[in-house]
């Protein structure tokens, strides 16, 4: 009786001690926190400022499709662009130049740039392609780069439209029109002055396009009290711009890598990226101040410019649901604002688009800002659907009540490695993304193991005495 009371006392024990463990194994699963193996960092739904709120000198939404002007505050307020300048650099650039061939980067390039000046990093005599010279234009905003391309414009200038014949640029003139207006000889400008000669074809251009007050002095942008526009100048020349394809392709790269020249001897010299941050951001103009949707399909790219007379300011390029383009000119905005940057020109997008909606209601371009969102890759990684560059590429059976399919990735055969797919139990996803309670638990399990291995030998060392006892008692009977 007394070995089965003990046996019975134990056995209860044991039974208490295992529950207890089970019980602590559970709390330990349901109280401590799991570990979170989402992306999502917590980006909070920042709201824009309403128009009063935009600290600028001026800004204007012009609507290329209509040609009139949406919304704007002191359009044709003369401000000073600052690197802005290079929207007309770049187009008459990819006029005049083969984006194939390669530039001499000269002493007359590199010479006037102050220690202030944003540079690509070229060094003279360095030969440079002149899709090269693009990236370093528009997304480093490099003085040198602009410089080059002037130089080489005014080269081919002259060797295509020769004084005296019968040939004539897009704007109607030879190089007669330059030796007039410097009042020098051929022989002189191109040794001395292809610099100035440029800023006569970048007048001559903003002259044939509306532009009625701008004049520029400079290729890239430095301050000067005669190079000035405004802000609706600055709209009508991106809107020319804007029908150069490789314009829309420089202006939407987020990024470029430099390739070897006769001066960087290795690739990658120089890794580079767009200053315009509302590329990379687009939903910030998906909504204005109050939540009202802006029917904004896409920001294709545009070009910052900043100076201490200046302030900064960009002109960017967007695409309204209703298909209409938008080009938006912000200017002048103060030093002490410089840090809401974008934020200012995510509200003039904002409400420009909206304005533009509310005058012409009717979907055209399909899916939102994140379906449009360009990157610098090969046409065969671009978004699948696109109307903005494809006039007339709508998907067939599109559902404007569905969000936007997004494709299966593809694996190339150049990738070099084959897709893995994770067939991971829901146990195993479980110990993978929580180690700490996988491992705490891990321990009392391995711990009622013991005890149930010490339960199990005492309980038959129990049975086994009793045994032997049971014996001994029926021995001592006979």
């Amino acid at each position: 009786m007394k070995i089965r009371r003990n046996t019975a006392g134990f056995l209860k024990t044991a039974a208490i001690f295992i529950a207890s463990v089970l019980l602590i194994c559970s709390a330990a699963v349901f109280a401590l926190p799991g570990k979170n193996v989402s992306a999502d960092v917590g980006q909070p739904d920042v709201p824009i400022p309403a128009l009063s709120e935009v600290h600028c000198a001026s800004y204007c939404v012009y609507d290329k499709t209509t040609g009139y002007i949406v919304i704007s505050m002191n359009p044709d307020d003369r401000i000073y662009p600052a690197s802005m300048t290079k929207i007309m650099t770049c187009m008459l650039s990819l006029e005049y130049l083969d984006t194939s061939a390669k530039l001499t980067v000269s002493e007359t390039a590199l010479k006037d740039l102050d220690a202030d000046s944003s540079l690509m990093g070229v060094l003279e005599g360095e030969k440079v392609k002149v899709s090269e010279l693009l990236y370093g234009l528009m997304l480093p905003s490099g003085n040198d780069a602009a410089n080059a391309l002037g130089e080489g414009c005014v080269d081919a200038f002259f060797e295509k439209y020769p004084a005296g014949g019968s040939a004539v640029n897009a704007d109607g003139v030879n190089a007669q029109y330059i030796l007039d207006r410097l009042n020098d000889n051929q022989e002189h400008i191109l040794s001395s002055r292809k610099l100035d000669a440029f800023a006569v074809l970048m007048n001559l251009r903003a002259e044939k396009l509306g532009c009625k007050g701008t004049h520029f002095v400079n290729a890239c942008g430095l301050p000067d009290d005669n190079h000035y526009t405004t802000a609706y100048d600055l709209a009508i020349i991106m809107a020319a711009a804007s029908e150069l394809e490789d314009f829309r392709t420089l202006i939407s790269a987020p990024s470029h890598v430099f390739i070897a020249t006769n001066r960087h001897k290795a690739d990658a010299w120089s890794y580079v990226k767009n200053s315009n941050y509302l590329l990379y951001d687009p939903w910030l103009a998906s909504k204005t101040a109050n939540g009202t949707d802006s029917h904004l399909s896409a920001v294709i790219g545009g070009k910052t410019g900043t100076t201490s007379q200046a302030g900064k300011g960009l002109t960017i390029y967007t695409v309204n649901e209703n298909g209409h383009e938008l080009m938006i000119s912000i200017c002048g905005i103060p030093q002490e604002y410089y840090f809401y940057t974008t934020m200012y020109l995510a509200s003039v997008t904002a409400y420009g688009n909206l304005a533009c909606w509310e005058n012409d209601p009717v979907t055209r371009v399909y899916g939102t800002t994140g379906d449009y969102k360009y990157v610098n890759a090969p046409k065969s990684e671009q978004p699948q659907y696109d109307p903005l560059i494809d006039p007339g590429d709508i998907p067939t059976g599109y559902d404007l009540s569905q969000p936007t399919p997004t494709p299966e990735p593809e694996i190339r055969e150049d990738q070099g490695e084959e897709e893995v797919i994770d067939t991971s139990t829901p146990l195993e996803l479980f110990v993978r993304q929580n180690p700490v309670i996988s491992g705490v638990i891990g321990g009392f399990m391995l711990l009622i193991i013991i005890l149930n291995i010490v339960l199990w030998v005492r309980i038959n060392r129990i049975k086994h005495a009793a045994e032997i006892n049971a014996k001994k008692k029926k021995g001592k009977r006979k």
